[in-house]
């Protein structure tokens, strides 16, 4: 037996803040997720898969444009017409009725578990040979209760388990997305648990294996590297599973760091950009400038402009694109001594996560996007990276005036 899991296509994203993007450009990283989706779908016809397991937010909103919808309907028609057996839950983004997927009836396809019931479906291949899916489908954005806990005991046939959903972190607050545990997945022992949510593919267990595939197409620069699904298969008589990961994106995001030590003309700094941004397709970057406080005001300013992005991505191969600027100080501060400690508690006092969280409090309430970078590790330290770079560089001005 074969099968494909796949997750979080969000077909419809709006792809925020690449809006400065040339129309061109922008229109195709609009479609990726479409362009991943329809690579999935003819990666199962052609390896002649028995199972496509899709484990929830298909769509970026439970509200889908027409064009998502029906763009999804014919995909799904054309699994059904090869008569692969389609097993669909819905996660936190997509939970709509299940009238509006436009989906024709089909025994070939299933949404699971509709209210957030624990549902199992039972199927056989082509081959004889039997297996049943478990799981369920969002209601609503948010769950708070562990669902997997109510699963059934696995019986004699081969088992999968499907749910959108996270593991239980040590803040209740962030519970909200059908929390699990680890070894109560395990202890469950269903052959296959298939995962959505996560968007970073990986394999929490190997025996037995419980996966996310990650999302289907990155859509900014902290999903970078291949995205894509698992393609299964299944020794029908000892039951043994292997997987495989079969890259689909279109556009796969990239960070890449290039680093000054000593200050540089702009026309050289250009020229060291463009070798730094070389990929062997479609790739859009993120540029991290390590010692940036060899760059004047001036020299900054300009390269965390747009305009001045644009001007080296027309000189990029296969369409890539420079999307992001982000700065790295190279020194310590100019701090005099007697003022080091009390800058240090400064620091100190506006980076522990209670009181950054406080200041940033109403942007991060603005969308779910800015309420999930709030809470990232990674996004608090380039904003403390940034903080340094630009106080150095005022230091810096202010020792040249005295000096």
């Amino acid at each position: 037996m074969k099968f494909i899991h796949f997750a979080d296509a969000h077909l419809d994203s709006p792809f925020l803040g690449l809006s400065f993007l040339p129309s061109k450009s922008f229109n195709q990283i609009q479609k990726a997720p479409m362009q991943s989706l329809i690579n999935i779908v003819d990666l199962a016809i052609k390896e002649n898969v028995d199972l496509v397991l899709i484990a929830g937010d298909t769509f970026d909103s439970f509200k889908p444009n027409p064009s998502a919808q029906i763009f999804f309907a014919r995909e799904i028609e054309r699994l059904i017409k090869s008569e692969i057996q389609v097993v669909m839950v819905l996660g936190n983004h997509d939970h709509m009725a299940k009238e509006d997927l436009l989906v024709p009836e089909s025994p070939y396809f299933k949404l699971l578990g509709e209210d957030e019931k624990i549902e199992t479906a039972s199927y056989t291949t082509k081959s004889g040979f039997d297996y049943d899916v478990t799981g369920f489908s969002y209601l609503a954005n948010h769950i708070t209760d562990d669902l997997a806990a109510q699963f059934p005991p696995k019986n004699n046939r081969y088992t999968f388990g499907i749910m959108h959903a996270q593991e239980r972190a040590s803040l209740s607050s962030q519970n909200v997305y059908a929390p699990f545990t680890l070894s109560e997945l395990q202890n469950l022992n269903y052959d296959y648990f298939a995962l959505g949510h996560i968007h970073l593919r990986q394999i929490l267990s190997e025996t037995p294996l419980i996966v996310y595939p990650g999302n289907i197409q990155g859509r900014h620069i902290n999903e970078t590297g291949p995205k894509g699904c698992y393609l299964g298969t299944i020794d029908e008589q000892t039951k043994k599973t292997k997987i495989h990961f079969v890259q689909t994106n279109l556009i796969t995001w990239d960070k890449r760091q290039l680093e000054l030590t000593k200050p540089i003309a702009k026309t050289e700094l250009e020229k060291m950009i463009i070798n730094c941004l070389m990929a062997t397709a479609t790739t859009y970057f993120c540029l991290q400038i390590k010692g940036a406080d060899f760059l004047n005001e001036k020299e900054a300013e300009l390269i965390q402009d747009s305009d001045f992005w644009q001007m080296i991505s027309e000189k990029l191969a296969h369409g890539s694109q420079l999307v992001d600027v982000r700065f790295i100080n190279g020194s310590k501060l100019a701090v005099a001594v007697n003022d080091q400690k009390y800058f240090t508690q400064a620091e100190e006092e506006i980076f522990i996560p209670d009181q950054f969280a406080q200041i940033i409090k109403d942007w991060s309430l603005k969308t779910e996007f800015t309420n999930n970078l709030a809470q990232d590790p990674s996004f608090i330290q380039e904003v403390k990276q940034l903080a340094e770079v630009k106080l150095n560089s005022k230091l810096k001005g202010v020792n040249d005036e005295i000096n």
